[in-house]
């Protein structure tokens, strides 16, 4: 079983597709698709889980209509089709690892991982700790 990394939650099979230039915006910034994504109000890790769930055409299509949405690249006005069939090649495949269809239902839901509720738990018991002991110290004067 692989060690999630707590530093970076998400799954770095996503990175190849989120970190992907959709086109320049009108100041000839570079905008990725996790820029696109999060410009439209989107989650970028769960919508990425969830195009990764559909399937290449239905991902594809999907795409297609949420950069028509976007009006900050002036190129994708006209050219959003073939800029959504580019990025969802960069899609991972969907079927090929159980650890990866885990990934992204775990980014889908948005439930984290065992490892995370165990460091919640612990830090409300270190809190409470602290809690106690400078409470008690001070409350004889």
């Amino acid at each position: 079983m692989a060690v999630p990394n707590v530093l970076n939650p998400h799954p770095p099979e996503f990175d190849r597709f989120l970190y992907a230039s959709v086109g320049e915006d009108r100041n000839d910034n570079a905008v990725t698709v996790l820029s696109t994504l999060a410009r439209l109000g989107l989650d970028p890790w769960k919508e990425t889980a969830e195009l990764v769930t559909l399937g290449r055409d239905a991902a594809r299509a999907r795409l297609g209509a949420l950069l028509a949405r976007f009006q900050d690249v002036p190129a994708l006005a006209s050219d959003h089709g073939r800029v959504a069939r580019d990025l969802s090649q960069l899609l991972p495949e969907g079927r090929t690892s159980g650890s990866l269809k885990r990934a992204a239902s775990t980014v889908a839901d948005g439930h984290p991982g065992k490892s995370g509720a165990i460091w919640a738990v612990l830090a409300i018991i270190f809190l409470l700790f602290q809690m106690f002991m400078v409470g008690g110290s001070g409350s004889g004067e």
